[in-house]
């Protein structure tokens, strides 16, 4: 299998500030070859210029700049200009789909985060001190960093990325076969239901409780915010009370995000170890945060019908604090390392549908938490009756593949 491994770097303060000049220089060489391909295609020629010409270029570049573009790895600077290459692709896949194409843009020093080593030993060096007992990463450029490795890494190691997140520095390794850690059977089989009131509910009745990151921060993101706002948008460079500001909202950002995966970990953890089969509904959270379409009066023009674009838009704040998107990849990766098996099934209805008679109707859900049919008077928490339908069709699809 293949798995990716995250350890935090503890960079010296040079050693920081050579990887912010790395990130800078491999900015530049992105930015660069972007407007490269932008020119080319605006002259008259309507030249196309792809990745192999442009890595073709970068023996020519490093000897003239060897001070900057002459001080990184090689296959790194071949990695950022496949990055753009793949850009370019989706954004031709885009036009030729009909969808919006989202042109590729010109990157931000503070937007450019991340560099990648194609092939571990090529510029970078993983455990570059075997004899030594504090596990270090070797850069080009940079020298050996100290790594906070607090898992065994498994497998074979196939690329190093750097990434930078606000004010931390973190090692991601792509890792090749890598060994199943099955765990013994259990015999056990459950649905679950994502929900905004509980997190998810299974088939056995149990309610996991919704944690709600974002909205106990809410206040102190707000103040932030409203800090924020105060300096102008569009400025050349930034003081430092601006800097600051920015940096305060980045980091309660990258809070929440911790706290959602953390939380997403521990439940998937929970449910992997208690199950053989886990059965969830294949959900379309794209869609389902998508803002109601405007409702135009047919007596009036220019003038709109309330469409209850503030209660959806609360709606659509709670689902994504929720992370269902995030737990169900968590719960996949866990589940196929584990030896476990993940259903997803159709989610239609499956919260109308008496679990006793069948009975199919949008009056059976009289609240948000109860459920009443209005066939055989069946009443039971709405939740509940999703994740038995849920189980209940995955075996039915189980059955008709078999």
């Amino acid at each position: 299998m293949i798995r990716a491994y995250k350890f935090l770097l503890r960079p010296t303060k040079k050693q920081e500030a050579a990887l912010g000049e790395m990130l800078r220089d491999h900015c530049s060489l992105y930015n660069g070859a972007l407007q490269e391909r932008r020119d080319a295609y605006r002259h008259s020629s309507k030249t196309d210029i792809g990745y192999g010409q442009q890595s073709a270029q970068l023996k020519e570049i490093r000897a003239f700049d060897p001070e900057r573009q002459g001080r990184w790895s090689f296959s790194s600077q071949q990695a950022t200009l496949r990055r753009l290459d793949k850009a370019f692709q989706a954004f031709f896949r885009r036009v030729m789909a009909g969808r919006t194409p989202g042109y590729p843009r010109f990157k931000g020093g503070g937007h450019f985060d991340t560099v990648t080593f194609p092939k571990d030993g090529d510029g970078c060096r993983w455990n570059s001190t075997p004899k030594d007992a504090q596990t270090r990463l070797r850069i080009q450029g940079v020298g050996h960093i100290r790594v906070h490795q607090h898992r065994e890494v498994q497998g074979r190691v196939k690329t190093v990325t750097v990434k930078r997140e606000g004010k931390r520095w973190y090692a991601v390794l792509a890792c090749d076969n890598v060994p199943a850690e099955l765990l013994p059977s259990t015999g056990a089989v459950v649905g679950i239901d994502m929900g905004v009131t509980h997190f998810l509910t299974t088939s056995d009745g149990g309610h996991v409780p919704n944690p709600r990151f974002l909205g106990a921060a809410a206040d102190e993101l707000a103040q932030a915010q409203r800090h924020l706002a105060t300096f102008p948008k569009r400025t050349k460079q930034r003081t430092k009370k601006h800097r600051a500001a920015a940096r305060k909202v980045a980091k309660i950002h990258a809070k929440i995000r911790r706290q959602r995966l953390d939380h997403a970990h521990k439940i998937a953890n929970d449910l992997i170890h208690g199950n053989d089969v886990i059965v969830h509904e294949r959900l379309n959270t794209a869609g389902m945060v998508k803002a109601p379409k405007p409702k135009p009066d047919p007596e009036q023009p220019s003038v709109f019908l309330p469409n209850q674009r503030a209660a959806k838009a609360g709606l659509n704040r709670s689902i994504l604090d929720a992370g269902w998107g995030v737990f169900l990849a968590i719960l996949a990766s866990k589940a196929e390392s584990a030896g476990r098996t993940v259903i997803a099934v159709d989610p239609t209805n499956t919260s109308r549908t008496c679990p006793e008679c069948g009975h199919c109707a949008k009056e059976n859900r009289v609240t948000q938490a109860l459920f009443q049919c209005t066939a055989c008077g069946f009443t039971a928490n709405a939740d509940h009756v999703g994740a038995t339908n849920v189980l209940d069709r995955a075996g039915l699809a189980l059955c008709t593949a078999a």
